[in-house]
């Protein structure tokens, strides 16, 4: 009873399939022991201060990816928990760094009875953790959550392999990671617990694991060549045993050409096997010991490109043919088996090019897998002959140019086009949720094939690759101007990703905005915010984008006016609905009580919010989830918040009286509180160079603190005779101003430390005559303005410190805007609406 119940709590988490172990890669018995033995030692250790990540680094070929399923296979065989999660050069499409914690865990809960019981409470109920993309959150929740409620339950060693980071994609898809593995919660994981990660030394990678003093370094680049050579010839023995008259010194030829690479050891057993008529493995072999490394290429370079060679002309429609089939298979985003690329191919705008793959592929075995097993996905066996294909200077006339999506675009959607369809998985009710249909996973590969599926997931990233063109307009309009639009949302809520909808009909848009199509463009907006309002409920129960989302489309958008009339059968808002979408686009909830204080990241994708629950809190725009976990450490209601410039650090000031920085990323305080405020914090803020913050507080006093210090630089600076409410930084760093209960603004010398003017007051046209609640420089930091409980809003001029204009009505908030054009008065959005009132300008201005 207990099983199924966790079962039912994991359902739902994200999980990366086919990115385990695989005993094909294993190594050949009896090869590389030296290097398992030491492994295996570290593994087993008693040593409680033994380091808890070992990486094992080395250039393309050297065997890694066959060293790390060794370890996995062995970890499985003795029964331990573990879990093994490889990247792969071909499948960075997947975003499988989003998705490696969540299938950590799972892998490890499938393994050990109470890790599995303590992840199961840590998700129950809760579908925004489950669905997390957010790799931070997951490490806390997932990993170091269930490890410590578990302490000391987990018998024996637990072991996870990370293979081919490098294969992740770009620097920035594996930057959690690597902080990840650095921080101090990897250094002090439990005594029994393991990280063997493998990659290519890339500088990224390098920069983190090599001076990481919790991270054990293995370089296989280093290991004696007469070792790997006694593998490598084992290896070769192996492969080459059916040739009946090969002699022990033609192996240890190919052994010693090798140079210790594996990869080349087997592609020159791919090559010396005959594959053609014509040819002995002798004449073969003479081919291959012949070959010499060229000028600007390595060995393995010259390999590839004599295997190429020997199938592919250099010239003419073979080669043209050759280009077109593996511009398709690299530019695929997801491998796929030659059927499902056959398919796709005879989409292809040129009919000259639906010609079966095996044309080309045949002769391409031993560089890619998917030929002999056609039910295996096409794809290079090696990531190096990835590198190889994309480097003209390194492949030649064989460099495959990948700037053109055009072909891809055509196929994926005229898929989409000749394939969408109504309630495609055929499904009873909208009374049953998608995670309680119980066939669900078998009704998805029956009725959605690998082409419509890779087609529903990738038709605008190819778009996106392509040149405008009119055919592929219309083809876009067929789609978002019909009901296939509702169709597709259909297919990716059921494949998981309707998520994923917003940001590719987005990229549909940018396309389109290029080049015109605005009524086109439309509808894509209109589709933006269809997913954005009701794409929970659509994710929980896919009918419901027809009983549920459809009839509450706002009847003025377009969307809605070219839809429900052709489903005329379903119910219809009569009275209350909406004419035009609703300026709320989401509803942020997390939070138990009030929320004091909100701001946006620089990069306006991440929102931070302080509350009267004590709590911060970091918010995904575009997703509308919490990212990770609350930011807890404050003891009373968090008042302020602020974002770094570069959106790294969050400074809050609280009740509690104490100033926190918090690492955005980490999703953990900084340091130790910034005390010497003797009564609540109401405003902190960021100098512009992100190196000072300024706290004001109801003890009077403003304070400027260091931030990589965490110190206070001064003394408080005094001259308020009541409570501060806000504070700000002038542009350039030199002067903050400050607002307060005592109804002045102030403005002080950030350097010296002092008071600039006089505190500014005066008669009702000249200075606030209640609380000042808010203020603000200009961008160009020639004004102030000040907000009050007076019912003005007054703009100063920071040279000369005299009121410009004045503004009646209550202000908690007065906020200027980035480009400094138009001040936006708080007074409109809190209902206090009272005629404006200026002395020389109307509306206000920031000049």
């Amino acid at each position: 009873m207990y099983h199924v119940l966790e079962d039912l709590n994991l359902e739902g988490m994200a999980y990366a399939a086919g990115a385990g172990l695989n005993t094909t890669k294993k190594c050949l018995e009896g090869t590389r022991t030296e290097i398992l033995k030491d492994i295996t030692g570290w593994i087993t250790t008693c040593d409680v201060n033994a380091p808890r990540i070992l990486w094992l680094h080395g250039q393309a070929g050297r065997g890694k990816s066959a060293i790390a399923h060794t370890i996995a296979s062995w970890i499985e065989d003795v029964g331990a928990p573990g879990a093994c999660f490889c990247f792969a050069r071909d499948r960075q499409a997947e975003r499988r760094e989003e998705k490696i914690l969540t299938t950590i865990a799972r892998d490890l809960a499938d393994r050990d009875p109470a890790f599995r019981r303590a992840l199961s409470n840590v998700v129950s109920n809760n579908l925004a953790l489950k669905t997390t993309c957010d790799v931070v959150q997951q490490w806390k929740r997932f990993i170091l959550e269930p490890l410590s409620k578990i302490n000391g339950e987990i018998v024996g060693n637990v072991v996870v392999v990370i293979d081919a980071l490098d294969e992740s994609g770009p620097e920035k898809s594996r930057k959690d990671i690597l902080s990840l593995l650095k921080s101090s919660a990897a250094a002090h994981l439990p005594a029994n617990f393991r990280i063997l990660l493998t990659s290519r030394p890339l500088p990224d990678i390098v920069r983190v694991m090599r001076d990481t003093p919790h991270v054990k370094a293995i370089s296989l680049d280093d290991i004696r060549l007469e070792l790997v050579e006694h593998d490598i010839r084992l290896y070769v023995s192996k492969e080459l045993d059916g040739l009946a008259t090969i002699e022990a010194t033609e192996i240890q030829n190919v052994v010693k050409k090798s140079s210790g690479l594996f990869e080349w050891a087997r592609l020159a057993c791919e090559f010396i096997r005959p594959d053609r008529a014509g040819e002995t493995w002798k004449e073969r072999y003479d081919d291959l010991m012949a070959l010499e490394s060229e000028e600007g290429r390595t060995l393995l370079d010259t390999t590839y490109f004599v295997i190429l060679k020997g199938g592919i002309p250099r010239s003419g429609k073979g080669l043209e043919r050759y280009r077109s089939v593996m511009r398709q298979v690299v530019m695929t985003l997801e491998p796929l088996p030659m059927a499902a690329l056959n398919s796709m191919r005879k989409k292809f705008p040129n009919k000259q090019d639906h010609y079966d793959i095996i044309l080309i592929l045949e002769f391409m075995s031993p560089v890619l897998g998917g030929i002999v097993d056609r039910d295996s996905a096409v794809r290079p066996l090696h990531a190096s002959f990835y590198d190889f294909l994309m480097d003209r200077s390194r492949s030649d006339v064989y460099c495959i140019d990948t700037s053109d999506g055009k072909d891809l675009a055509f196929a994926t959607l005229r898929i989409l086009c000749d394939n969408l369809q109504f309630n495609i998985c055929e499904l009873e009710s909208s009374y049953i949720a998608n995670a309680e249909v119980p066939d669900l996973s078998k009704r998805i590969k029956e009725k959605i094939p690998q082409p419509l599926s890779y087609s529903s997931r990738f038709w605008t990233w190819h778009l996106q690759k392509t040149a405008f063109d009119l055919e592929l307009a219309r083809l876009v309009k067929a789609i978002v101007g019909s009901e296939k639009i509702l169709f597709w949302l259909e297919i990716i809520s059921l494949l998981g990703m309707a998520g994923k909808g917003v940001d590719a009909l987005g990229t549909v848009a940018t396309w389109l905005k290029v080049n015109g199509f605005k009524d086109v463009l439309a509808l894509v907006e209109d589709g933006i915010k269809l997913i954005r309002n009701f794409g929970s409920v659509i994710v929980h129960s896919t009918p419901h984008l027809y009983a549920s989302a459809l009839p509450f489309i706002p009847s003025d958008a377009l969307l809605s006016m070219m839809l429900l009339p052709k489903f005329p059968r379903l119910a219809t808002v009569t009275v209350g609905g909406l004419k035009g979408w609703p300026v709320e686009q989401q509803l942020l909830q997390g939070h138990a009580y009030g929320v004091n204080s909100v701001a946006f990241s620089p990069d306006g994708k991440s929102i931070v919010s302080g509350s009267q629950d004590t709590t911060v809190r970091l918010w995904d725009v575009e997703g509308g989830v919490q990212i990770g976990s609350p930011l807890e450490g404050h003891k009373n209601e968090v008042n302020s918040v602020a974002f770094s410039p570069d959106g790294k650090r969050i400074v809050t000031g609280s009740w509690d009286n104490t100033v926190r920085f918090w690492d955005v990323e980490g999703g953990v305080q900084i340091g130790s509180p910034l005390k010497g405020h003797t009564n609540p914090i109401f405003s902190v803020a960021f100098s512009p160079d992100g190196k000072s913050i300024v706290s004001g507080s109801w003890d009077k006093t403003v304070r400027v603190w260091d931030v990589e210090g965490g110190v206070q630089i001064g003394s408080p600076l005094k001259g308020h005779t009541d409570g501060v409410n806000s504070v700000a930084f002038s542009p350039d760093g030199k002067r903050i101003v400050s607002g307060s209960l005592d109804n002045t603004v102030m403005v002080w010398d950030v350097e010296g430390g002092v008071q600039i003017g006089s505190p500014l007051i005066g008669s009702p046209l000249e200075g606030h005559t209640d609380w000042v609640n808010s203020v603000a420089f200009s961008p160009d930091g020639k004004r102030i303005v000040s907000g009050s409980g007076d019912e003005n809003v007054r703009v100063w001029e920071n040279k000369m410190l005299t009121m410009v204009a004045s503004h009646p009505s209550s202000i908690l908030h007065p906020f200027p805007p980035a480009d400094g054009m138009y001040l936006h008065l708080l007074s409109i959005l809190i209902s206090l609406n009272k005629k404006c009132r200026c002395q020389g300008i109307s509306p206000l201005l920031f000049i």
